[in-house]
């Protein structure tokens, strides 16, 4: 067993104001997304200048955290929410989902897009790509902060997580860090260099990232309100099944119709 590191999550106190890791965690992500999607907008020469790319991912960021709040009150706690709608908008007491905030990205980054009349499909591919640089440091926040832990395991790497019992645990959120971030990356970009047809990458992110969910969920601690369904699945697998046969359907479609056109 592997001593989990009690690490603080409050990073550095300025005056009154408390910094914590989770923050800086989901602020590496987006100025590193930044960065990668400056970088791929110029390689690919779309024209798309730098105010533009900082206003469209501005417009996603905004709508990850509607899109993820919004699914987790529909997905995973909807009768309690229900029944206390006013703490829809207490954002701080954690409650995100993952294929919520992907939904949400996709109607704002689609209608900003559409509205400035930018290649779509090229930079769905790239934004998918950068998405990779949220996903890993998002799970390490999750990980710093303890919380997402994994199911009871006598594995040797296992931890005890402060909060979830005496027991050892899978530290699932690194596997989630390591798999949506280098990865993930990793298998987008060599689709990426097959010089497929626009939203190739996009429908592969779809695919692959469903699929790794779906897999580690197996060892992830399903949500207490929830447990496992009637299916014996948790309610994370049950939403990337769909992704995962949608991702393979679109990329087999997009290049065998371009093929024979």
């Amino acid at each position: 067993m592997i001593t989990y590191p009690q690490i603080d999550p409050v990073a550095l106190h300025i005056g009154p104001l408390s910094v914590r890791w989770y923050g800086l965690m989901y602020l590496a992500g987006f100025v590193c997304a930044y960065a990668m999607i400056l970088n791929l907008v110029k390689k690919k020469d779309l024209g798309v200048s730098n105010e533009t790319v900082a206003d469209l991912l501005f417009s996603c960021v905004v709508a990850v955290v509607i899109g993820g709040r919004l699914g987790y009150v529909l997905f995973y706690n909807f009768a309690y929410y229900w029944q206390h709608p006013l703490q829809i908008f207490y954002l701080w007491q954690g409650g995100m989902s993952f294929h919520g905030g992907l939904c949400g990205v996709i109607v704002a980054s689609s209608w900003f897009i559409h509205k400035r009349s930018l290649p779509m499909g090229q930079l769905a591919d790239i934004l998918v790509l950068s998405s990779c640089c949220g996903l890993f440091f998002g799970r390490m926040g999750n990980f710093i902060n303890g919380e997402l832990w994994g199911r009871i395991t006598d594995l040797p790497w296992a931890m005890v997580f402060p909060g979830a019992g005496p027991y050892p645990r899978h530290p699932s959120q690194l596997y989630e860090a390591i798999l949506e971030g280098p990865i993930l990356m990793m298998l987008l970009w060599l689709i990426a260099k097959r010089n497929l047809k626009p939203w190739s990458v996009f429908c592969g992110f779809i695919s692959f990232y469903a699929l790794f969910r779906f897999l580690i969920e197996f060892v992830r601690q399903p949500d207490v309100q929830l447990g496992m369904l009637s299916t014996g699945l948790t309610m994370g697998q049950t939403l990337s099944l769909p992704m995962i046969l949608a991702g393979v359907i679109g990329i087999v479609f997009i290049n065998r119709r371009s093929n024979n056109g």
